[in-house]
């Protein structure tokens, strides 16, 4: 039985939209860069920093 493969967080270069952080998050947890583009944008319709957020995981995430 082999264990299941894991991607570090990083950019990719393929899938991007604006800056590659929901692609990045997506591959990493296994999921649809769609859903959490979809996460993403509502997270914004609540109050607190989601647009900060994601501005520096833009500007620390490494891109593939």
């Amino acid at each position: 039985m082999t264990a299941p493969v894991t991607h570090r967080l990083s950019r990719p270069r393929e899938g991007r939209m604006l800056g590659g952080v929901c692609a990045g998050l997506a591959r990493r947890f296994g999921t649809t860069p769609g859903k959490v583009r979809v996460l993403a944008l509502l997270s914004c319709l609540l109050p607190g920093p989601q647009f900060v957020a994601y501005l520096i995981l833009w500007a620390i995430m490494p891109s593939d």
